[in-house]
C-alpha cells in the first residue's frame, strides 16, 4: 500500500477508535479523545514510547497544575490574573511559533483558560478537567500503539509537514495576535463555564491556526472552515440520525476523517491547505461531542447547536478582524520604521 494510502487509513482508524473508546469507557469529555488521536496522529512518524508518554502526562499535570493554582487568584485577585493568563498566553504561542512545540503550546493554554474558569465553579469541576485530559490523551496514544504496525511509516520516508522558521519580530506580533484571539473567549468563559467550553477550545485551536496564516488568507482559512466544519457536523448527525449507536458513530466518524485526511495529505487534490481541512475536522468533533451529550440528558440538541455554532462563527470573525487589525498596524509600524532606517543607514555610508 502507498504510503500516502496508510497515513489516510492510520490516522482515520486512530481517530475512530478513540472515540469508540472514550465513549464505550464513559470518560469524561469523550470528544477530546479523537481531538487529540488526530493533532498527535497529523505528523508522519511512529507514536510514542512509554516513557515519552510518562513526561507528556507529567507535562499535562504540571500546566493543569498551573491553572489550579490560578484558580484563586481569579477568584481573589481578578486583574492580576487576567494580566497572568494573557503572558503565559504570549508564552504558550512563543512555544507553539519560535520551538514547534504545538501540543504544549496547546495544553498550557488549556491550562491556562479551562482549569481555573472550571474551578471558579466548583474546584471539583477541574479536576475532573484534569481527569478527562489526562484519560483522553492517553487513551488517543494507546490507539496509536495499536494501529501503527498494521499501518507504518516508509523507514526512509522523511514525509514530516516542515514549517518555516519565524522570525523573532515576527513570531512577537504571532504571539500578540494569539493573545487578542483567545483572551476575549476567556473572559466570555468565565460568565458561564458550563455552556461555553467548546467555545474556549474552538478559540485556543483558532489562536494556533492563526499563527499559520496571513491576515488575506485569514477570512477564508477561519471563516471558512469553521463553517464548513458546522455544515458537516449537520450531515454527520442526520447520517447517525438513522441507526443510533455506538458501531454506527464509529463507523462514520471513520469514513468520515478518511475524507478529511485524503485532503490533508493532498491525496485528493484541494485548493484548501492541510490547517483548513485539520479545523473542518476538529470544529466537526467540537461540535458533535456536546450535541451527543445533550441528546443523551433529553436536551434540545438543535437549539444548543445552533447557539454553539453562532458561538463559532462569531469567535471566528472576532479572531479575523483581530488578525486583520494588528497587520494592518504592523505594516503601519514598518512603513514609520523604514525611511528613518535608510536614512540612518545612508548618513553612515
Amino acid at each position: 500500500m502507498p504510503v500516502e494510502a496508510r497515513r489516510i487509513f492510520r490516522v482515520s482508524l486512530i481517530v475512530a477508535l478513540s472515540l469508540a473508546g472514550a465513549y464505550a469507557l464513559v470518560l469524561p469529555l469523550p470528544y477530546l479523545a479523537p481531538m487529540f488521536a488526530f493533532l498527535l496522529s497529523a505528523k508522519p512518524a511512529p507514536p510514542m514510547g512509554l516513557k515519552d508518554l510518562l513526561v507528556l502526562i507529567m507535562v499535562i499535570l504540571i500546566t493543569m497544575g498551573v491553572g489550579l493554582l490560578l484558580t484563586p487568584a481569579l477568584i481573589n485577585y481578578s486583574q492580576t490574573a487576567l494580566l497572568f493568563v494573557a503572558v503565559g498566553l504570549y508564552f504558550s504561542s512563543y512555544l507553539t511559533v519560535n520551538l514547534e512545540k504545538a501540543m504544549i503550546g496547546l495544553l498550557l493554554s488549556i491550562g491556562l483558560t479551562m482549569i481555573p474558569a472550571a474551578g471558579t465553579v466548583d474546584f471539583s469541576l477541574a479536576l475532573i478537567i484534569v481527569v478527562a485530559l489526562v484519560s483522553n490523551i492517553a487513551l488517543a496514544i494507546v490507539c496509536q500503539w495499536i494501529v501503527y504496525p498494521w499501518l507504518p511509516e516508509d523507514e526512509l520516508d522523511s514525509g514530516a509537514i516542515e514549517t518555516p522558521a519565524v522570525g523573532g519580530i515576527s513570531s512577537n506580533w504571532i504571539a500578540l495576535r494569539t493573545v487578542l484571539i483567545v483572551l476575549p473567549a476567556f473572559l466570555l468563559l468565565l460568565t458561564n463555564p458550563l455552556m461555553y467550553m467548546p467555545i474556549i477550545i474552538k478559540s485556543l485551536l483558532l489562536g494556533q491556526q492563526g499563527s499559520m496564516v496571513s491576515a488575506r488568507a485569514a477570512g477564508r482559512e477561519l471563516l471558512g472552515s469553521t463553517f464548513l466544519g458546522g455544515c458537516f457536523a449537520i450531515l454527520f448527525w442526520f447520517m447517525l440520525d438513522l441507526f443510533t449507536s455506538l458501531w454506527m458513530f464509529f463507523w462514520w466518524i471513520l469514513l468520515f476523517s478518511m475524507y478529511f485526511c485524503s485532503k490533508f495529505y493532498q491525496l485528493m487534490p484541494s485548493r484548501f491547505s492541510a490547517s483548513f481541512w485539520q479545523n473542518v475536522l476538529v470544529t466537526m468533533l467540537i461540535l458533535l461531542g456536546p450535541a451527543v451529550e445533550d441528546s443523551a440528558n433529553g436536551k434540545d440538541v438543535y437549539a444548543a447547536f445552533a447557539v454553539r455554532m453562532g458561538l463559532f462563527i462569531a469567535v471566528t470573525l472576532y479572531a479575523w478582524m483581530a488578525i486583520f487589525m494588528l497587520e494592518q498596524l504592523r505594516n503601519r509600524h514598518r512603513a514609520r520604521i523604514s525611511p528613518s532606517f535608510l536614512a540612518t543607514g545612508a548618513h553612515k555610508c
